[in-house]
């Protein structure tokens, strides 16, 4: 389901995908052959993923800082075709390197770039560091719905994540324009 009407799924990497606390009972899902990244968190990543990432509507898009490795080590990993990423813009380093709004009351560094990156349409976006400050900031200044769904990092999306993007991915609707609004034919 692609498509100007259809919700955007931007998807975090660490935290959501790789959890990062201790690993389930039996330990984490085997995947064939080596992993193309070398890195040691990718084990983590459970293929059953893949498939309930594919049976939301919506269109699924990176949004991570590991950018085109996501598509070279994750999408084989979890089924999935190539993505589309968010480029992310130059970092400056007012938020320490934390990646988050330090404390001042400032949205974390991907939420401008995701609701640009969105241009009006409807989107989730799944992440373990989304604050109260993000909320406020999409609230204020995005035209569409929008659903940012936090993941606890320590045990990454659960079935109850999924039901409940499921639930408002079927329900999200472009932003209606408004009156003087000019629509794109």
């Amino acid at each position: 389901m692609t498509g100007s009407g259809t919700p955007l799924l931007f998807l975090d990497v660490d935290g959501p995908l790789i959890p990062f606390g201790a690993p389930p009972p039996g330990g984490y899902p085997t995947f064939p052959g080596p992993d193309p990244s070398g890195n040691p968190l990718v084990a983590r990543v459970d293929p059953a993923l893949g498939r309930r990432l594919l049976a939301l509507p919506c269109e699924l898009v990176w949004a991570t800082t590991w950018l085109d490795d996501a598509n070279d080590c994750l999408s084989p990993r979890l089924g999935l075709p190539q993505l589309p990423l968010v480029d992310w813009p130059v970092a400056d380093d007012e938020d320490g390197g934390t990646g988050q709004d330090g404390g001042n009351g400032e949205p974390h560094w991907k939420t401008r770039p995701l609701l640009a990156w969105a241009a009006g349409r409807p989107f989730a976006w799944v992440d373990d560091e989304i604050t109260l400050a993000d909320r406020r900031w999409v609230e204020a200044h995005s035209p569409a719905p929008a659903l940012l769904h936090r993941v606890d990092p320590q045990v990454g999306l659960t079935y109850a994540d999924f039901a409940a993007l499921d639930a408002w991915l079927r329900t999200a609707r472009p932003a209606t324009p408004r009156k003087g609004d000019r629509a794109d034919v």
